[in-house]
């Protein structure tokens, strides 16, 4: 969010354990001598709103965010680079040769617990801040759908966990145990339930982009529901949301007429956005920090190694040079093909066949691990997005991604009612307004369909690796990539984390 959550104060980041180096370890008499005087005044309730909110764009030294490892899992992308040894905690995961010690479990299991740490801060301290009941109400709405949201991921992740909801003081972080899903469920369940009427139905996305909304909670909580296979009370979720297909719904959302526009840089929180996860040039991230910079890796680590343009005239993409990561697979490019030589309409948005180009003399490239040529073209960096202010160029790529739009809840809204046997002549409705988005014809509204659909769809967007675990077709689709079902459906706990502590890894791993 520009104005919202691109900047951590530097009194957060004493306040506030990072986790990003032992080294905090040693402020922490400073942190506890401010705490102590912080968290009293409105400006000091929204600095806890914005750290709260900030662990959701969060980028580890491993180059591990939610997207790249969930990219990465998926049957849509080898984890590629340089080689088989190139970031080696999304080649585990690619190749499912996870260990508590290798993978991205480590990060996103920080990232989710600091963020909760966080809100469960702002919680309990804004009961004695001299804020207004308008403000409290909104921001203890918006803290306990961050809450719902981390644990929703970590929840999938992890599948076993600690349920926490009051900041832990270190005398008792290793005896904290694991909850059951039943009880960490109920928690998110009953989060949002208490979130959403407080929450704004819309918000001024020029200096409120980003902040949570009714729609973001309320497709949430159908999301959740989903998950627990009730397909009545998700299918009830979503339609709050998407209102009539094709149609801008109750809270203004609408399909953007233009598929590739979803993915400009300069389009940013536009109407199909319910939830965004927003990056910046202007925080002027370097090496020395990776975890300090507030752009999209991806950006880089999506575009193709020693990416060259040999021939200027012939209208070769402006890539930028890259890390050669996230090699389309052919599955996905052959689930793309309709037949006759000619691709569904969303394929020159998602993807670039490089050698393509370079067989056409137009280009020159590096072939990464794993290459087939095929690259994510919706997250390569181009030479237009690259910034001439300061910190590394690298890491500092402007584009936003979605973690929720409207195609996406349309789609789920689809499964729900054809899972659910509920309303098979609305989801053929939902699935036909987004088939004709792009120009295509209906197909009938089977689950089969609906699956094809959200993969083209959201291709590279981080939904697949949860939809084929949550439907059980991830032992099929995956084998390929080493999965085995029973085990490789969550990642094991992170090794540190089962160090003198009272967690208990899962047994298959």
């Amino acid at each position: 969010m520009k104005n919202y959550i691109k900047y951590c104060l530097l009194s957060l980041s004493l306040i506030f354990i990072s986790g990003c180096s032992e080294e905090f370890l040693e402020v922490d008499p400073i942190a506890n001598t401010l705490e102590s005087n912080y968290y009293q005044t409105e400006e000091e309730m929204y600095a806890a709103l914005v750290a709260s909110y900030d662990p959701i764009g969060w980028l580890s030294g491993d180059f591990v965010t939610k997207l790249t490892a969930l990219n990465a899992a998926s049957d849509d992308v080898y984890a590629g680079g340089g080689s088989s040894t190139d970031v080696p905690s999304l080649q585990a995961v690619s190749s499912y040769n996870l260990t508590a010690e290798t993978g991205p479990q480590s990060s996103l299991w920080n990232k989710g617990y600091s963020g909760i740490y966080r809100v469960n801060t702002l919680l309990v301290k804004i009961e004695g801040a001299e804020v207004s009941e308008a403000i409290k109400s909104r921001y203890v709405a918006e803290a306990k759908f961050l809450r719902a949201f981390y644990y929703f991921d970590l929840i999938r992740l992890f599948y076993s966990i600690p349920l926490i909801t009051e900041p832990v003081i270190p005398d008792q972080m290793f005896e904290v145990e694991q909850d059951t899903r039943e009880a960490v469920f109920k928690q998110i369940e009953e989060d949002l339930l208490e979130a959403i009427p407080n929450l704004p139905d819309q918000v001024n996305v020029s200096v409120e982009g980003g902040r949570a909304t009714k729609g973001a909670a309320i497709s949430l909580l159908g999301k959740v529901y989903l998950e627990l296979e009730d397909y009545t009370l998700a299918a009830e979720q979503f339609e709050k949301v998407n209102g009539t297909p094709g149609a801008t719904s109750p809270f203004g959302y609408s399909l953007l007429e233009n598929y590739a526009d979803l993915f400009r840089t300069d389009n940013e929180f536009n109407s199909e956005s319910i939830f965004e996860v927003s990056h910046s040039a202007l925080a002027n991230g370097v090496w020395d920090c990776m975890p300090c910079t507030e752009g999209n890796i991806i950006n880089i680590m999506a575009g193709p190694r020693g990416y060259n343009i040999s021939n200027t005239s012939a209208g070769a993409p402006s890539f930028v040079s890259g890390y050669g990561c996230f090699v389309v697979t052919e599955g996905l490019v052959d689930a793309f093909q309709l037949g006759g030589g000619q691709f569904d309409p969303r394929y020159s948005t998602t993807i670039s066949n490089v050698d393509s180009l370079q067989q056409a003399g137009v280009v020159t490239y590096e072939p990464s691990y794993k290459n087939t040529g095929y690259f994510l073209k919706k997250f390569i960096g181009r030479t237009e997005d690259v910034t001439s202010g300061g910190g590394a160029t690298e890491l500092n790529f402007p584009q936003n991604n979605y973690e929720m739009r409207l195609a996406d809840i349309y789609l789920l809204e689809a499964e729900a009612l054809v899972r659910g046997g509920i309303n098979t002549t609305r989801a053929q409705q939902l699935l036909d307004a987004v088939r004709d988005r792009v120009g295509l014809d209906p197909v009938p509204a089977t689950f089969e369909n609906i699956m094809n659909e959200r993969r083209l769809e959201l291709a590279g967007e981080g939904h697949r690796w949860f939809d084929l675990v949550r439907t059980g077709l991830a032992a099929t689709a995956l084998k390929d990539k080493g999965y085995v079902e029973g085990k490789h459906d969550k990642l094991p706990i992170p090794l540190r984390e089962l160090t003198n502590t009272s967690l208990v890894q899962d047994p298959a791993y």
